[in-house]
């Protein structure tokens, strides 16, 4: 960790090296501390300037972080019952929502992704985040048939909204709910 002044706020950025990072590059994600990832090496003179570099942007995002208010108790389950919980809602959800919906999915992985909720591939896997356990029950259904409908249409056209809409008419709430909360079940440590 290095405490870096922002506009006069000291705030702590943690400094990772990493044998896949070709340059440097400031990460934030609400909930953790914001990290600068340097290639393996990187002298601390290069870390201090890249500081200073990202010490603006930084600062925007801190400035943007807003209070928890899920109140979601950290290492109450661990990723592996996480993991185990999002398979069976997942699953159960997306067989209901398949044969409504008239598609068929090759298989579902549960994953812990930090960037996407959930994804089709073109052979028609589906993978979720786990993390969507820790969700309301129509949050997550809403993301099981977001995924669904991409068998439809696999991209983000107004064909495929409509046919989210058809699918799910209360989508838009679900989404604005993930949107204003998602953060905070990316922040989520699991207890393992």
């Amino acid at each position: 960790m290095r405490l870096v002044d922002v506009g006069g706020r000291l705030v702590e950025v943690h400094v990772r090296e990493s044998a896949r990072a070709r340059r440097i590059r400031a990460v934030y994600r609400p909930g953790s501390p914001p990290e600068l990832v340097v290639p393996c090496g990187a002298s601390e003179r290069v870390v201090d300037r890249a500081l200073r570099t990202h010490a603006e942007w930084i600062g925007r995002q801190v400035a943007r972080e807003r209070p928890p208010v899920l109140g979601l108790d950290f290492g109450a389950i661990s990723e592996s019952q996480g993991r185990r919980a999002a398979r069976r809602m997942i699953a159960e959800t997306a067989e209901r929502e398949a044969r409504r919906l008239d598609v068929a999915y090759a298989r579902i992985t549960i994953r812990d992704t930090r960037s996407r909720w959930g994804s089709c591939s073109s052979t028609g896997t589906l993978s979720f985040t786990w993390r969507l356990v820790l969700a309301p029950r129509d949050v997550l259904d809403y993301v099981v048939v977001h995924e669904l409908c991409h068998l439809r249409h696999h991209d983000h056209s107004s064909r495929f909204w409509a046919v989210v809409e058809r699918a799910r008419p209360t989508y838009r709430a679900e989404k604005a709910w993930l949107d204003a909360h998602g953060w905070e079940l990316l922040a989520y440590r699991p207890a393992d």
